[in-house]
Protein backbone atom coordinates (compact mmCIF):
# COMPACT_ATOMS: atom_id res chain seq x y z
CA UNK A 1 0.00 0.00 0.00
CA UNK A 2 1.47 3.14 -1.13
CA UNK A 3 2.28 5.95 1.74
CA UNK A 4 -0.74 8.84 1.33
CA UNK A 5 1.30 12.37 0.67
CA UNK A 6 -0.08 15.16 2.78
CA UNK A 7 0.94 19.11 2.21
CA UNK A 8 0.70 21.63 4.40
CA UNK A 9 0.26 25.80 3.91
CA UNK A 10 2.61 28.17 5.48
CA UNK A 11 2.97 31.94 5.30
CA UNK A 12 1.98 34.70 3.18
CA UNK A 13 2.66 32.95 -0.04
CA UNK A 14 1.75 29.23 -1.35
CA UNK A 15 4.23 26.87 0.18
CA UNK A 16 3.57 23.26 0.09
CA UNK A 17 5.59 20.87 2.21
CA UNK A 18 4.93 17.14 1.75
CA UNK A 19 4.91 14.38 4.57
CA UNK A 20 4.87 10.86 4.11
CA UNK A 21 3.49 9.83 7.92
CA UNK A 22 5.76 11.23 10.23
CA UNK A 23 6.85 9.12 13.14
CA UNK A 24 5.99 10.22 16.59
CA UNK A 25 9.88 11.11 17.31
CA UNK A 26 9.93 13.55 14.36
CA UNK A 27 6.66 15.16 15.76
CA UNK A 28 7.71 15.73 18.85
CA UNK A 29 11.05 17.42 17.19
CA UNK A 30 8.52 19.64 15.39
CA UNK A 31 6.29 20.75 17.92
CA UNK A 32 9.71 22.28 20.08
CA UNK A 33 10.92 24.09 16.90
CA UNK A 34 10.76 27.77 17.06
CA UNK A 35 7.10 28.90 14.43
CA UNK A 36 9.97 32.02 14.32
CA UNK A 37 12.97 29.89 13.20
CA UNK A 38 10.45 28.02 10.48
CA UNK A 39 9.64 31.51 9.29
CA UNK A 40 13.15 31.78 8.25
CA UNK A 41 14.32 28.31 7.32
CA UNK A 42 10.79 27.07 5.47
CA UNK A 43 9.95 30.04 3.50
CA UNK A 44 12.74 30.74 1.24
CA UNK A 45 10.64 33.90 0.12
CA UNK A 46 11.27 35.24 3.36
CA UNK A 47 15.36 34.47 2.52
CA UNK A 48 15.07 36.25 -0.59
CA UNK A 49 13.83 39.33 0.30
CA UNK A 50 16.00 39.73 3.24
CA UNK A 51 18.72 38.99 0.41
CA UNK A 52 17.49 42.24 -1.41
CA UNK A 53 16.89 44.13 1.17
CA UNK A 54 20.63 44.15 2.26
CA UNK A 55 21.74 44.59 -1.28
CA UNK A 56 19.54 47.37 -1.80
CA UNK A 57 20.75 49.10 1.70
CA UNK A 58 24.43 48.25 1.12
CA UNK A 59 25.47 51.71 0.91
CA UNK A 60 23.21 53.26 2.67
CA UNK A 61 24.42 50.86 5.83
CA UNK A 62 28.06 51.21 4.64
CA UNK A 63 27.31 54.98 5.29
CA UNK A 64 25.80 55.04 8.48
CA UNK A 65 28.24 52.72 9.75
CA UNK A 66 31.27 55.52 8.42
CA UNK A 67 29.20 58.30 10.07
CA UNK A 68 29.07 56.69 13.84
CA UNK A 69 33.13 56.87 13.73
CA UNK A 70 33.83 60.06 12.38
CA UNK A 71 31.28 62.01 14.00
CA UNK A 72 31.56 61.51 17.58
CA UNK A 73 27.94 63.06 18.01
CA UNK A 74 26.15 59.88 17.18
CA UNK A 75 29.36 57.18 17.94
CA UNK A 76 27.05 55.46 20.39
CA UNK A 77 25.21 53.97 17.47
CA UNK A 78 27.35 50.95 17.23
CA UNK A 79 26.01 49.89 20.41
CA UNK A 80 22.20 50.27 19.47
CA UNK A 81 21.99 47.49 17.45
CA UNK A 82 23.78 45.52 19.51
CA UNK A 83 21.13 46.25 22.19
CA UNK A 84 18.66 45.64 20.37
CA UNK A 85 19.98 42.14 19.39
CA UNK A 86 20.38 41.17 23.50
CA UNK A 87 16.37 42.26 24.14
CA UNK A 88 15.31 39.93 21.68
CA UNK A 89 17.90 37.28 22.79
CA UNK A 90 16.58 37.70 25.99
CA UNK A 91 12.76 37.45 25.11
CA UNK A 92 13.83 34.56 22.79
CA UNK A 93 11.61 31.93 24.87
CA UNK A 94 8.58 34.30 25.08
CA UNK A 95 8.73 34.56 21.16
CA UNK A 96 8.90 31.58 20.18
CA UNK A 97 5.77 30.96 21.77
CA UNK A 98 3.37 33.39 19.82
CA UNK A 99 1.51 31.96 17.01
CA UNK A 100 2.30 33.44 13.50
CA UNK A 101 -0.31 35.08 11.99
CA UNK A 102 1.25 36.12 8.69
CA UNK A 103 -0.68 39.68 7.57
CA UNK A 104 -0.95 40.61 3.74
CA UNK A 105 -1.79 44.15 5.68
CA UNK A 106 2.58 43.86 6.39
CA UNK A 107 2.83 44.85 2.65
CA UNK A 108 1.74 48.03 2.39
CA UNK A 109 4.58 49.06 5.34
CA UNK A 110 6.70 47.40 2.69
CA UNK A 111 5.62 49.52 0.10
CA UNK A 112 5.71 52.36 2.80
CA UNK A 113 9.22 51.79 3.02
CA UNK A 114 10.05 51.57 -0.61
CA UNK A 115 8.22 55.17 -0.68
CA UNK A 116 10.37 56.75 1.81
CA UNK A 117 13.45 55.54 0.22
CA UNK A 118 12.91 56.93 -3.27
CA UNK A 119 11.79 59.80 -1.42
CA UNK A 120 14.99 59.88 0.57
CA UNK A 121 16.75 59.23 -2.39
CA UNK A 122 15.65 62.08 -4.34
CA UNK A 123 15.89 64.77 -1.84
CA UNK A 124 19.39 62.94 -1.26
CA UNK A 125 18.46 62.98 2.66
CA UNK A 126 19.80 60.02 4.25
CA UNK A 127 17.82 60.32 7.52
CA UNK A 128 14.68 59.14 5.33
CA UNK A 129 16.81 56.53 3.53
CA UNK A 130 18.15 55.16 6.69
CA UNK A 131 14.65 55.22 8.30
CA UNK A 132 13.04 53.64 5.52
CA UNK A 133 14.84 50.11 6.36
CA UNK A 134 13.24 50.06 9.53
CA UNK A 135 9.68 50.42 8.29
CA UNK A 136 10.33 47.91 5.17
CA UNK A 137 11.69 45.95 8.13
CA UNK A 138 8.75 45.93 9.90
CA UNK A 139 6.49 45.34 6.95
CA UNK A 140 8.37 41.96 6.58
CA UNK A 141 8.12 41.11 9.76
CA UNK A 142 3.95 41.46 9.63
CA UNK A 143 3.97 39.87 6.26
CA UNK A 144 6.03 36.57 7.45
CA UNK A 145 5.19 36.90 11.63
CA UNK A 146 2.07 38.67 12.19
CA UNK A 147 0.59 41.73 14.08
CA UNK A 148 1.29 39.40 17.29
CA UNK A 149 4.54 38.91 16.33
CA UNK A 150 5.49 42.32 15.94
CA UNK A 151 4.07 43.84 18.79
CA UNK A 152 6.41 41.89 20.41
CA UNK A 153 9.69 43.13 19.10
CA UNK A 154 8.26 46.57 19.11
CA UNK A 155 10.59 48.06 21.50
CA UNK A 156 13.62 46.55 20.16
CA UNK A 157 12.71 47.70 16.90
CA UNK A 158 11.97 51.57 17.70
CA UNK A 159 14.86 51.37 19.53
CA UNK A 160 17.13 51.28 16.40
CA UNK A 161 15.47 54.54 15.33
CA UNK A 162 18.41 55.94 18.07
CA UNK A 163 21.67 54.78 15.70
CA UNK A 164 20.06 57.33 13.04
CA UNK A 165 21.75 60.44 13.08
CA UNK A 166 19.51 63.15 12.98
CA UNK A 167 19.18 65.31 10.19
CA UNK A 168 21.40 68.48 10.09
CA UNK A 169 18.99 71.20 10.35
CA UNK A 170 17.23 69.86 13.32
CA UNK A 171 20.28 68.81 15.02
CA UNK A 172 21.25 72.36 14.79
CA UNK A 173 17.95 73.96 15.86
CA UNK A 174 18.89 71.34 18.84
CA UNK A 175 22.62 72.73 19.28
CA UNK A 176 22.23 76.03 19.66
CA UNK A 177 19.74 76.78 22.14
CA UNK A 178 21.47 73.98 24.35
CA UNK A 179 24.99 76.51 23.60
CA UNK A 180 22.95 79.68 24.76
CA UNK A 181 21.08 77.64 28.06
CA UNK A 182 25.18 76.45 29.19
CA UNK A 183 26.19 79.88 29.11
CA UNK A 184 23.04 81.39 30.53
CA UNK A 185 23.52 79.02 33.54
CA UNK A 186 27.61 79.50 33.96
CA UNK A 187 26.86 83.48 33.65
CA UNK A 188 24.71 83.55 36.40
CA UNK A 189 26.45 80.84 38.84
CA UNK A 190 30.31 82.28 38.26
CA UNK A 191 29.47 85.42 39.74
CA UNK A 192 28.75 83.67 43.02
CA UNK A 193 32.06 82.48 43.40
CA UNK A 194 33.60 85.59 42.61
CA UNK A 195 34.01 85.20 39.15
CA UNK A 196 33.34 88.11 37.13
CA UNK A 197 31.32 87.03 33.77
CA UNK A 198 29.99 89.07 30.79
CA UNK A 199 28.20 87.52 28.22
CA UNK A 200 27.19 88.10 25.05
CA UNK A 201 25.54 84.89 22.94
CA UNK A 202 27.55 81.78 23.42
CA UNK A 203 30.96 83.84 24.50
CA UNK A 204 31.91 84.17 28.02
CA UNK A 205 34.18 87.59 28.80
CA UNK A 206 36.11 86.28 32.21
CA UNK A 207 38.77 88.92 33.82
CA UNK A 208 41.49 86.10 32.33
CA UNK A 209 40.03 84.73 29.49
CA UNK A 210 37.03 84.31 26.71
CA UNK A 211 35.39 81.68 26.54
CA UNK A 212 32.96 80.03 24.15
CA UNK A 213 30.91 77.53 24.49
CA UNK A 214 31.29 75.60 21.15
CA UNK A 215 28.87 73.33 19.51
CA UNK A 216 31.44 70.65 20.94
CA UNK A 217 30.44 72.07 24.39
CA UNK A 218 26.92 72.05 23.73
CA UNK A 219 26.25 68.99 25.79
CA UNK A 220 23.95 67.62 22.92
CA UNK A 221 26.76 64.61 22.64
CA UNK A 222 26.03 63.92 26.15
CA UNK A 223 22.46 64.31 26.06
CA UNK A 224 22.12 61.78 23.38
CA UNK A 225 24.19 58.95 25.02
CA UNK A 226 23.06 59.60 28.14
CA UNK A 227 19.08 59.19 26.80
CA UNK A 228 20.04 56.23 24.97
CA UNK A 229 21.95 54.92 28.03
CA UNK A 230 18.53 55.86 30.55
CA UNK A 231 16.72 54.04 27.98
CA UNK A 232 19.34 50.85 28.26
CA UNK A 233 19.59 51.16 32.06
CA UNK A 234 15.58 51.31 32.58
CA UNK A 235 15.18 47.92 30.38
CA UNK A 236 17.66 46.48 32.69
CA UNK A 237 17.19 47.30 36.58
CA UNK A 238 14.01 48.51 36.35
CA UNK A 239 10.50 46.17 35.15
CA UNK A 240 7.56 49.02 35.46
CA UNK A 241 6.98 50.40 32.29
CA UNK A 242 6.38 54.21 34.24
CA UNK A 243 9.92 54.28 35.74
CA UNK A 244 11.62 53.35 32.75
CA UNK A 245 9.55 56.68 30.60
CA UNK A 246 10.63 58.85 33.91
CA UNK A 247 14.61 57.82 33.57
CA UNK A 248 14.58 58.60 30.16
CA UNK A 249 12.65 61.60 30.05
CA UNK A 250 15.25 62.90 33.59
CA UNK A 251 18.16 62.18 31.43
CA UNK A 252 17.54 65.47 29.36
CA UNK A 253 17.58 67.55 32.70
CA UNK A 254 20.66 65.70 33.70
CA UNK A 255 22.67 66.04 30.77
CA UNK A 256 21.83 69.64 30.61
CA UNK A 257 22.79 70.31 34.38
CA UNK A 258 25.92 68.08 34.13
CA UNK A 259 26.68 70.39 31.00
CA UNK A 260 26.28 73.27 32.90
CA UNK A 261 28.27 72.22 35.56
CA UNK A 262 31.25 71.20 33.14
CA UNK A 263 31.40 74.40 31.81
CA UNK A 264 31.30 76.03 34.96
CA UNK A 265 34.02 74.43 36.83
CA UNK A 266 35.86 74.89 33.24
CA UNK A 267 35.48 78.67 34.22
CA UNK A 268 36.27 78.18 37.95
CA UNK A 269 39.66 76.53 36.95
CA UNK A 270 40.57 79.01 34.22
CA UNK A 271 40.14 81.83 36.54
CA UNK A 272 41.78 80.32 39.74
CA UNK A 273 43.76 77.84 38.51
CA UNK A 274 45.47 77.57 34.66
CA UNK A 275 43.64 79.18 31.67
CA UNK A 276 45.20 76.35 29.21
CA UNK A 277 42.58 73.80 31.54
CA UNK A 278 39.66 75.12 29.24
CA UNK A 279 41.27 72.77 25.99
CA UNK A 280 43.30 70.13 24.93
CA UNK A 281 43.91 67.12 26.90
CA UNK A 282 42.41 68.12 30.20
CA UNK A 283 39.36 69.88 28.68
CA UNK A 284 38.54 66.58 26.76
CA UNK A 285 39.31 64.22 29.84
CA UNK A 286 36.75 66.32 31.99
CA UNK A 287 33.91 66.27 29.74
CA UNK A 288 34.69 62.62 30.44
CA UNK A 289 34.54 62.79 34.01
CA UNK A 290 31.08 64.55 34.13
CA UNK A 291 29.38 62.87 31.69
CA UNK A 292 30.19 59.70 34.72
CA UNK A 293 28.84 61.88 37.20
CA UNK A 294 25.74 62.44 34.73
CA UNK A 295 25.30 58.66 34.51
CA UNK A 296 26.04 58.22 38.74
CA UNK A 297 23.16 61.27 38.91
CA UNK A 298 20.95 58.76 37.09
CA UNK A 299 21.72 55.64 38.44
CA UNK A 300 20.96 58.37 42.58
CA UNK A 301 17.60 58.77 41.01
CA UNK A 302 16.27 55.11 40.42
CA UNK A 303 17.80 54.93 43.69
CA UNK A 304 15.70 57.52 45.28
CA UNK A 305 12.79 56.89 43.65
CA UNK A 306 12.91 52.85 44.54
CA UNK A 307 12.83 54.20 47.69
CA UNK A 308 10.05 56.48 47.88
CA UNK A 309 8.19 53.87 45.48
CA UNK A 310 9.65 50.57 46.54
CA UNK A 311 8.75 47.79 43.78
CA UNK A 312 5.94 45.09 44.95
CA UNK A 313 7.53 41.55 45.45
CA UNK A 314 4.88 40.41 42.93
CA UNK A 315 5.49 42.74 40.56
Amino acid sequence: MLPVRRFAYAGPFPALVPTVNPPVQTEVMTARRSPALSVVFQNWQFLILAALTLWLYWHTLVRLFLQWGNDQNFSHGYFVPLFSGFVIWQERDRLTRIKLRPSWSGLLLVVLGLVVLILGQMGVELFLMRSSLLILAAGLVVLFAGWSFFRAVFFPWAFLFLMIPIPAIIFNQITFPLQILASKIAAATLPWFGVPVLRQGNVMVLASQILQVAEACSGVRSLMSLATLAIIYGYLMEKRLLIRYVLALASVPIAVAANSFRIITTGLMVQYWDPDKAEGYFHTSWGWIVFVISLLMLYGLHAAIRWIWPERANA
